[in-house]
C-alpha cells in the first residue's frame, strides 16, 4: 500500500488525482505560481496592500493566459476589525471576485470554531485543501481536497497542501485532529513523486523552522509557505521557499521554465525559475473588488472612526516589536489589563497585538485604532497562581523567540531578565514583582487574556490556575484597554525595563 493510500486509511490525506497523459516529445512549458499569504486587512494601507491590489495583481497574471497556479498559503478569516462583526465572511466575498486556485488553511481559519471554518469553506468560489487535516472520526474532511496532481501545460505537478499544525493551540479547533506538517509533507511528497509527478509544490502554512525542515529534506522543487509574514526567498540552484510579505504588500511571483523531454520511453524534466517580487505600491485596485472594500468600510467608519484619547509617545505594533521586545503599546496593553481586574502583574500575548503600524507621537488613538490592535474578542480574566508557575508561564512566552511567535510575553506590574540564546525553558534569569524576587510559593493575582487562560499560545500552566474572574463575566479587553485610554487622557506609556535581555 502507497504512503498516501496509507494516510487516507489514517484519515490524514486525501487521495492524488490522475492527470492526462502527456506528449511524447521535447518541449519548454512556462509555469507561474503566484503566492500571497496572512492577508487580514480590507484596505492594506494608504500606499500597498489589501485584497483589491492583490485581486488586480491576480487578474493581471490570469489575463497573460498560460498554466498559472494561484495560491493562498493561509490565514485570512482572522483577525481583522470586520471579522470581528461577521466572523470573517467578508474575507470569502472579497476572494470571491478573483478566486485563487488552492488555499491552505492557516491558524486563524479555526480562530471563532471548526463549525464557522467549515461554513466559509462552504461559502467560497475556490477550492481549500489540506492533506494533514482529518475529522473526529479520524477520516479526510469532505469539504477539503487533499494531495493531488496536476496537468500544468504538460508538466505534471504534485500539489502538497499542508495546514497548520499548531491550530489546536492557536485557534479554536474542536474535534479536528492535525497531523505534523512536516511528517505528512514528507510522506506525500515521496508518494507523489513515485506517482510521476515532475514537480513537487508544497502549499503550506508553515513557520521558519517547519520551512527550513521542509526545503533542507530535498523532498519538495518548491515551498510556498506562509505565517512568518515576512518576505522570504531561498533558492539554492535546486529547490525554491517563498513567502510573501503580509497584507500582500508585496506578492511573490515564481515563474519555472521547464523543459520536458521524452526519449526512448524515458522522461526527463529540467526546470529554472524566475523571482518576480510584485510591489502592490505599484498596482491600481481592482475596481470590482474595491467597490466591496468600500461598502464594508463604510459600516465600519460611523462607528469606529471616534476619538477616545491621544498619544505623546510613538507606539510600535509592528510584528517584529511586540513578538521579539519589550514593546511600549504591549506596555499600554498589559497595564490597562492590570488595572481592569486588579491583578499583581499581567501577561498579554504578542502575538494578540496585530495593528502591525507605528502610531507617530501627537497622534490621535480612536476606537478603530484599538480593534485594529486588540481584533480578536478577547476578554480580561483573573487568576490565581504560585510564583512557579508565573515563571512557567513567562518561560512559556520565551520559548519561540526564534520564531518571532505569538506567545512572546508582554507584562505589567514585574520585571524579566532573560537569555533569548538560553535553552528552552530555562531563558528566565530573574524576576521581581513590585520591586520583590517573584515568590515560587507565593500566590499572585495574574490578569490575562480568556485564549491564553485557556492554554492558547502554549500557555497550558494557565490551565491549572485558580479561576478569579472567568471569561463568562470577564468584559471585552479592547474595552479595558479603551477604557484606560479615554482615564488617561493622553498615552505616555514606553519602553522602561519590564523585559530585560542579556
Amino acid at each position: 500500500m502507497g504512503v498516501i493510500r496509507k494516510l487516507v486509511a489514517a484519515g490524514l490525506v486525501g487521495a492524488a488525482f490522475a492527470v492526462s497523459a502527456l506528449p511524447a516529445a521535447a518541449a519548454t512549458v512556462d509555469v507561474t505560481l503566484l503566492l500571497v499569504n496572512d492577508l487580514y486587512k480590507m484596505s492594506g494601507d494608504k500606499v500597498r496592500g489589501g485584497f483589491a491590489r492583490l485581486a488586480a495583481v491576480a487578474r493581471a497574471e490570469r489575463a497573460k493566459g498560460g498554466n498559472l497556479l494561484y495560491v493562498h498559503a493561509g490565514d485570512a478569516i482572522s483577525p481583522s476589525l470586520m471579522s470581528g462583526f461577521d466572523q470573517g465572511a467578508h474575507v470569502i466575498e472579497l476572494l470571491n471576485v478573483v478566486p485563487p486556485d488552492v488555499f491552505v488553511p492557516g491558524n486563524h481559519e479555526f480562530d471563532f470554531g471548526p463549525e464557522v471554518f467549515l461554513k466559509r469553506v462552504g461559502e467560497s468560489k475556490f477550492p481549500w485543501f489540506a492533506a494533514n487535516i482529518a475529522g473526529a472520526d479520524g477520516k479526510p474532511l469532505p469539504q477539503l481536497k487533499g494531495p493531488e496532481i496536476r496537468d500544468l501545460g504538460g508538466v505534471k505537478v504534485g500539489l502538497v497542501p499542508l495546514a497548520a499544525d499548531d491550530s489546536p493551540q492557536d485557534g479554536t479547533t474542536g474535534d479536528l485532529k492535525f497531523a505534523s506538517t512536516v511528517d505528512t509533507g514528507l510522506a506525500v511528497a515521496k508518494d507523489l513523486r513515485a506517482q510521476g509527478a515532475d514537480l513537487i509544490v508544497a502549499v503550506a502554512h508553515a513557520n521558519r523552522t517547519q520551512d527550513k525542515e521542509l526545503y533542507d529534506s530535498n523532498a519538495f522543487d518548491v515551498i510556498l509557505s506562509g505565517d512568518d509574514h515576512d518576505l522570504a526567498l531561498f533558492f539554492d540552484g535546486k529547490k525554491v521557499l517563498a513567502e510573501s510579505n503580509e497584507e500582500a504588500n508585496f506578492v511573490t511571483a515564481v515563474d519555472l521554465k521547464v523543459d520536458v523531454e521524452e526519449k526512448d520511453g524515458k522522461r526527463t524534466v529540467t526546470w529554472f525559475p524566475n523571482f518576480r517580487i510584485i510591489d502592490t505600491a505599484t498596482v491600481t485596485p481592482d475596481p470590482e473588488t474595491q467597490k466591496v472594500v468600500e461598502t464594508y468600510e463604510a459600516e465600519l467608519s460611523s462607528e469606529l472612526d471616534v476619538t477616545i484619547g491621544r498619544t505623546d509617545v510613538e507606539l510600535d505594533s509592528r510584528k517584529a516589536t511586540v513578538r521579539g521586545t519589550e514593546a511600549a503599546i504591549g506596555n499600554l496593553v498589559a497595564d490597562a489589563m492590570r488595572e481592569a481586574v486588579g491583578a499583581d502583574v499581567a501577561i498579554a500575548n504578542g502575538g494578540g497585538i496585530r495593528g502591525n503600524k507605528v502610531y507617530a507621537a501627537g497622534s490621535d488613538i480612536t476606537r478603530r485604532d484599538i480593534l485594529t490592535e486588540l481584533p480578536f474578542g478577547n476578554r480580561t480574566v483573573l487568576l490565581a497562581m504560585p510564583g512557579k508557575d508565573v515563571q512557567a508561564a513567562i518561560e512559556n512566552g520565551l520559548s519561540q523567540i526564534e520564531d518571532a511567535a505569538g506567545r512572546f510575553p508582554q507584562v505589567s506590574g514585574m520585571v524579566v531578565t532573560y537569555a533569548p540564546t538560553a535553552p528552552k525553558g530555562a531563558r528566565v534569569k530573574s524576576i521581581t514583582v513590585g520591586g520583590a524576587p517573584l515568590d515560587p510559593d507565593k500566590t499572585y493575582k495574574v490578569a490575562t487574556n480568556d485564549y491564553m487562560a485557556q492554554g492558547g499560545d502554549g500557555y497550558a500552566v494557565f490551565k491549572h490556575a485558580e479561576v478569579l474572574i472567568g471569561d463568562r463575566v470577564a468584559k471585552l479587553l479592547a474595552n479595558d484597554v479603551m477604557v484606560h485610554v479615554k482615564k488617561v487622557g493622553t498615552v505616555t506609556s514606553k519602553v522602561e525595563g519590564r523585559l530585560v535581555a542579556q
